[in-house]
């Protein structure tokens, strides 16, 4: 069975081909103005290597926010299905999954075929999305991929408002005008973003194997802070975090 998972996200579109199972392609690009453009180039990429062509492809599902755009999809899957399924497929005993992308946050548990059983989406508020570190990186004057080693530099807890994106960027300019430590502003940052992250976990429930994805996932600051508030010594995160909407997509496409 060849199938494949096109995940059409806010920054970046993804597309996963699988074989019988096992990812023998995959590619991102940036989703920009033009959504048609993003899932075209995607595609493409990710079947160059496999020596497959489009048509040898049995099924595609489409996911992400740009998903009804997808007009080789022979079917959709929403989020919170598609981080399910993806999950199961990285770490079958996990049942509990966060992915958190550039503009939500999602967590769902999980039952023992990677169904989500309850959810909770953060989509009102960028406080719980990777969009807030990149715009507190260019206000701490830091290359984002700095930010999150940078937080694991600090030894000192600020708490912020992890309720609202406005008010922790007050509080963050408030601190570099208070000449406060760039480490630990982006501690705090990150503290922040994971409070929210790990409040819908809770809500949802938490499961000792609570497998991370998205974007954010690669950020070892917010992985840190998750870290501490579940009073875990170990998250699971899979390669490529990002590409894990596609995946899902991939499978529930294979499944159907």
């Amino acid at each position: 069975m060849i199938s494949a998972g096109i995940d059409c996200g806010a920054k970046n579109t993804k597309t996963i081909i699988m074989k019988d199972g096992e990812i023998i392609g995959k590619a991102k690009v940036l989703t920009g103005f033009d959504q048609d453009r993003a899932v075209t180039q995607s595609w493409e990429k990710a079947l160059e290597g496999t020596g497959l062509k489009a048509e040898e492809v049995e099924r595609t599902c489409g996911t992400g926010s740009g998903k009804n755009i997808i007009r080789n999809a022979d079917g959709l899957v929403n989020d919170i299905k598609a981080i399910g399924k993806a999950a199961h497929y990285f770490f079958p005993k996990a049942r509990t999954v966060a992915d958190v992308g550039a503009e939500e946050g999602r967590a769902a548990r999980l039952d023992e075929k990677g169904n989500a059983v309850d959810f909770a989406i953060n989509d009102k508020c960028a406080a719980g999305a990777g969009t807030f570190i990149e715009a507190m990186s260019r206000a701490l004057e830091i290359p984002l991929d700095e930010m999150g080693p940078m937080a694991n530099q600090s030894h000192k807890q600020i708490t912020m408002n992890a309720q609202c994106a406005i008010f922790v960027e007050s509080e963050a300019i408030g601190l570099i005008h208070a000449n406060t430590a760039k480490q630990d502003i982006s501690r705090a940052i990150h503290d922040a973003v994971a409070s929210r992250i790990v409040s819908m976990i809770r809500r949802v429930g938490v499961n000792e194997d609570v497998v991370v994805m998205g974007g954010v996932a690669c950020n070892p600051g917010f992985i840190t802070a998750m870290k501490k508030q579940l009073a875990l010594e170990n998250l699971y995160i899979p390669d490529d975090p990002e590409y894990g909407m596609a995946v899902g997509a991939a499978v529930v496409a294979a499944e159907e």
